[in-house]
Parts: C-alpha cells; sequence; structure tokens
C-alpha cells in the first residue's frame, strides 16, 4: 500500500493518488488530507471524487466522508459504463473529470460520466477550456475524451450538467517544448440568460477584442451566448492556438465585477504567457504531470508551481521517476525519466 500526505496540498494529492492508485490496482492511504488548509480534511466535492473513483473501480474505501482526513482506497478492475453523479454543490464538474480521465489508458469498453455541480468556478477549468484547448491538445497524443455541456452551473448553486465521454486510449509520447508562432486567438464569451438585459457576455466579448486589436493580435469571436443557469454568472475564454500547441485563458464574472474587468483578467494572463517559451499553459501544466508519467515525454512549463510540485511527488511515490531542469527565462522542462507502468 502507498502511504501519501497530503498535508502539503489540496484536492490536486486527492485526484492524482486515486488515479494513479486505480491505474496501477495499487492500494493508498492518504493522511493528514488538505491538513494545511483553512478548513482540512474532505469537502463535499473532494468526496465526489472520491465516489466516482470507487464506482468506476468498484474499490473498496474507508474514510470517505466530509471533514475526514484520512482514506483507505483499495481498487479493483476499472471497468466501463455509463455513471451519473450530482456533487451537491457548485463544487467542479470538470475536477470531477480529471480524477478519470488518466483512466482512458486502462480501459477496454468506453466509459462515460454524467455529473451536476458548478462548470465554470472559480479554482478550477471552466467547461470552454476543457472542451476548447485540454482534450484537443491530449488528443494529439493519444487521448480519447470528449466533453459534452448540457447545461451551465456558476457558484453559488452549480446546478450545470456536463459528460465526459472516455474511449480506450493508448498513449504516445507526449513532446511539448516548442508552442511554435501564434496564429490565433478566439475568443469565447457566456453569460447566464439573467444577464443578458446588461449586455455582459457581448461587453466581455467587445471588451477582449479591443485590447487583443490594441496588441495587433490576429484574433476571431464566437458568437457571445446566454445560457440558462440557476445563478447567475459570466465566463471568458481566450483560446490561444499556436503552430505546435494550445493554451487557454479564462476569466470569470462576479457580483462588482465589470466586463471590462473579465476580459482585462484573461487578456493579462494571455499577455504574461506571450511573455515566457513555455509551451503549455500554467493550469495544463500540473493537469499534464500525470498523463506525462504514464506516456513518457517532456513539456515546457510556465513556472514550477504548488501544483506541479505536488503532483511530481506524487508520481514518484508510484514510482515514476521525473527530472525537472529551470531555464534561464523562468520556464522548467520537465522530462520523464522512468514512467508509471
Amino acid at each position: 500500500m502507498r502511504e501519501i500526505d497530503g498535508g502539503s496540498g489540496g484536492g490536486q494529492i486527492l485526484r492524482t493518488a486515486l488515479a494513479l492508485s486505480m491505474l496501477t490496482d495499487t492500494p493508498v492511504r492518504l493522511t493528514d488530507v488538505r491538513g494545511s488548509r483553512s478548513t482540512p480534511g474532505l469537502r463535499p466535492q473532494h468526496l465526489a471524487g472520491v465516489r466516482v473513483a470507487e464506482a468506476v473501480s468498484d474499490a473498496s474505501v474507508s474514510g470517505a466522508e466530509v471533514g475526514a482526513t484520512e482514506l483507505t482506497f483499495a481498487p479493483d478492475e476499472v471497468t466501463g459504463g455509463s455513471y451519473q453523479f450530482d456533487i451537491g454543490t457548485a463544487g467542479s464538474v470538470t475536477l470531477l473529470f480529471e480524477t478519470l480521465l488518466p483512466l482512458a489508458t486502462a480501459l477496454d469498453e468506453p466509459l462515460s460520466l454524467s455529473a451536476t455541480g458548478g462548470t465554470d468556478v472559480n479554482w478550477s477549468p471552466s467547461m470552454a477550456y476543457y472542451e476548447r484547448v485540454k482534450l484537443p491538445l491530449l488528443a494529439r497524443f493519444g487521448l480519447d475524451a470528449e466533453v459534452t455541456l448540457h447545461r451551465s452551473g456558476f457558484y453559488p448553486a452549480g446546478g450545470g450538467r456536463a459528460t465526459l465521454r472516455l474511449g480506450p486510449s493508448s498513449l504516445s509520447r507526449v513532446d511539448l517544448t516548442d508552442r511554435g508562432p501564434l496564429d490565433l486567438v478566439v475568443v469565447h464569451s457566456k453569460a447566464s440568460t439573467s444577464l443578458e438585459n446588461k449586455s455582459v457576455a457581448t461587453r466581455q466579448a467587445d471588451a477582449a477584442t479591443e485590447s487583443l486589436s490594441e496588441r495587433d493580435v490576429t484574433h476571431a469571436v464566437e458568437e457571445p451566448a446566454y445560457v440558462p443557469a440557476t445563478s447567475s454568472g459570466s465566463a471568458l475564454l481566450l483560446e490561444a492556438r499556436y503552430r505546435e500547441s494550445l493554451a487557454g485563458f479564462d476569466a470569470l464574472g462576479e457580483r462588482g465585477k465589470s466586463s471590462e474587468a473579465v476580459a482585462e483578467e484573461a487578456v493579462a494572463a494571455f499577455e504574461a504567457f506571450e511573455s515566457t517559451t513555455a509551451a503549455v499553459d500554467v493550469h495544463l501544466a500540473d493537469q499534464l504531470v500525470v498523463l506525462l508519467a504514464l506516456g513518457g515525454g517532456r513539456v515546457r512549463i510556465p513556472r514550477m508551481t504548488s501544483h506541479v510540485r505536488t503532483n511530481l511527488d506524487v508520481v514518484e511515490a508510484f514510482g515514476g521517476s521525473v527530472t525537472c531542469i529551470d531555464a534561464a527565462d523562468g520556464t522548467v522542462l520537465v522530462e520523464v525519466v522512468d514512467r508509471i507502468e
């Protein structure tokens, strides 16, 4: 059984440990789960990940309750099929998908998960980012995955619903060290129908395109969308298409934050990325580590973050070996020495 100290991080340690436990058929015990957080232990969104992992791998689990700081997870065989889960809060649907995504490499038949919760909420990839950036990029390396958004869900009520479909996959070596020249930035903007009278989605898109034009960035705009949602909210994604890679920069609207401020937040993140030689954005960097450890390869990330370091530690606990080489411009080359078998 693998022993992992969860005190140094948050839900990322849990998601990665569960995924690798299922893929290697190795029981894992996590202690001091989220011990460094202001509210230690499992929260509802983390418990949702445990329950989904339990279902798809017929695992034996102890400690699966809100507030628990120790969890033992012993998986059986991962099986495909159709699963449904309601997080019960505005907990992130895309982070729930993160636990399952690597399992495509172990499937003999398709697996789908329909989840209800927050589709566009803080501290997680937006649904547009998942659909437009992450999954298309990973498809280049053999991952068969697609996501369908049925209803958007914003904080605090959530109520969004999306389905992740995974097909049996064989990963090729990942080599993302040079993103190449920028070809196009596509602006995706949406808001709940409750904000249509204030033209929120349109204003977000207009402000983003104006800012990109001022910077002479070639761009295109998808028609701003107004979508049914239980709670009011908005989201903006800048999808940056490079010759050899994809990157995404999103921002969320909230009470007291203007549409123009939402746009500037996304543009500022894009500009910060442009000033580096990284091949993937900072959010994809930590999410790539597990798939990198499975398929082998290397990737240049914008910087070493706590999430990347956390994932590297868990990968090494399961037998993987990774080197990190700092470059003069602050980027980091992450390269797998020994894959997880």
